[in-house]
């Protein structure tokens, strides 16, 4: 093990063991060897951190009466803080997650954004005066909805901690973070920044652990006033019923099965490429991927040969000691699954077209192939449920009647992508997804200052811009008889 970064627990402003003493080793995924020995958190250490950041957001706690313009200041430092550890931060992300520095940086760079993003609202969460019959006067107010639980999934494990913390610490909550015990490391950064940052202690808590424990202790916490979650559905739903017991808010940031929707009209090149990135970037192991290419039966050859193209000229590796442009799977269990998939999309009827297994180059690694199905119809396994991993499912369609159709008939709504050069397609497609984020022309895209949600199974309530500070406030109103 060559990691010398942090491994401990971070709580109440301190660096901790646990409290039963117990560790867990991750690997490195692109060499199954042992990477670092993390601190393992159990339900006690939860309730610690619960209660230190409790006590950091009691009304006549520092962070709480804090001026917002210093709680800016403290975020701007703290991205600060970030920023000067950004080559160590996507190191350390690389060895542990399997993506390469390139996507790496990507996250590392977000997470620096949506803290600069949220520093600059930290004066601007405000109320109403609301009209009201009478000598009265009546106006609301914006308040921080206290300790916050954010329990955060191994595929981005850095990008996604930072994009709840920061609204969430902006509006002046407190915050616990629960990483994924399979990729824990880089969330220990942010209890380094909170430190560099001078954030009061108990503001930000760090506890690395197992999900089947400390995350479904912090979910129930009936000190925890709410928690965001991102992940599977099914575990996403598991979720909402432990805060349920508590009436607790949740954030769900679920599953995708996203459809890029290509019509005859569009710039073909650009759609490949789109497409390409949309479902290989971290291989394939995102809710937003675009998994489902829905294509024009008229231009359906052209676009798989170029999709396919660059997919078998895709090198694969760590990126750490070779070049690669796609990195392995996180886990072997994860390697596998999308194997079983791949299998099930054969057994099912549909076409390899490239791909389908392990790279005889790779001795070592959890890797699995580009790889593309073609033949596929929208009742197929390989259609229906989120692989995870670097498939794609190639569904051809007649007409604009039977794309929308194809697209929407889907359990998930997360993103969808649509290529065209018309602008009426363009509007029209995109008003009749059933999607809450679509995108014309580029796949997938995001920024700190857009909503970043689904419709139906891919979730509730939204993350990032000023959607996100409604999820970290509870609105208080006041009458005041003036009579």
């Amino acid at each position: 093990m060559s990691y010398t970064g942090p491994t401990d627990l971070y709580i109440d402003g301190e660096w901790t063991t646990a409290e039963s003493g117990e560790t867990f080793v991750t690997e490195d995924p692109a060499t199954e060897e042992p990477y670092a020995e993390v601190a393992e958190a159990a339900e006690a250490d939860v309730d610690r951190a619960v209660a230190a950041a409790d006590a950091a957001v009691a009304r006549d706690a520092e962070w709480r009466s804090l001026d917002p313009r210093e709680r800016g200041a403290k975020l701007h430092a703290f991205a600060d803080a970030i920023e000067d550890r950004k080559d160590e931060i996507i190191a350390v992300e690389s060895h542990d997650n399997g993506k390469t520095p390139f996507e790496a940086s990507i996250d590392v760079d977000m997470v620096i954004d949506t803290f600069r993003y949220y520093a600059g609202w930290t004066d601007k969460v405000q109320g109403d005066q609301v009209p009201v019959p009478g000598d009265r006067l009546n106006y609301t107010v914006r308040e921080p909805v206290g300790v916050t639980g954010h329990i955060i999934p191994w595929n981005y494990p850095f990008q996604l901690a930072g994009r709840s913390l920061a609204p969430a610490l902006a509006c002046g909550n407190s915050a616990v973070l629960k990483p994924s015990s399979t990729t824990p490391l880089s969330a220990l950064y942010y209890a380094v920044a909170a430190d560099e940052a001078g954030f009061p202690d108990g503001v930000l808590n760090v506890v690395p652990g197992r999900g089947s424990v400390a995350g479904n202790h912090l979910a129930e916490h009936p000190e925890v006033e709410h928690v965001a979650f991102t992940g599977s559905t099914g575990v996403g739903k598991g979720v909402m019923e432990r805060a349920s017991q508590n009436v607790t808010g949740v954030t769900l940031e679920l599953g995708g099965k996203g459809p890029n929707v290509v019509f005859p009209d569009a710039d073909l090149d650009e759609a490949a490429m789109g497409c390409h990135y949309g479902i290989f970037m971290n291989a394939g192991q995102m809710c937003w991927a675009g998994s489902r290419l829905v294509v024009h039966e008229s231009v359906h050859d052209e676009v798989v040969e170029r999709v396919v193209e660059q997919a078998e000229s895709t090198p694969l590796g760590s990126g750490i000691d070779d070049d690669g442009r796609m990195g392995p799977t996180v886990s072997e269990s994860q390697q596998q699954e999308v194997l079983d998939y791949i299998e099930t999309g054969k057994a099912e009827g549909a076409t390899v077209a490239c791909g389908g297994g392990v790279p005889d180059d790779k001795e070592r690694g959890y890797f699995v192939e580009p790889t593309v199905f073609t033949d596929v119809t929208n009742d197929m396994t390989i259609a229906r449920e989120e692989i995870f991993g670097p498939v794609l499912s190639v569904i051809s369609f007649e007409d604009c009647e039977e794309a929308i159709q194809i697209a929407n008939d889907s359990p998930y709504g997360l993103m969808a992508g649509i290529w065209t050069e018309d602008l009426t397609t363009a509007h029209t497609v995109a008003d009749r997804l059933d999607y809450g984020m679509v995108t014309v022309n580029e796949y997938p895209v995001t920024q700190p200052q857009t909503p970043f949600g689904g419709f139906k199974q891919s979730g509730l309530g939204r993350e990032q811009g000023t959607e996100a500070l409604r999820e970290y406030t509870q609105t208080k109103n006041v009458n005041i008889s003036l009579e």
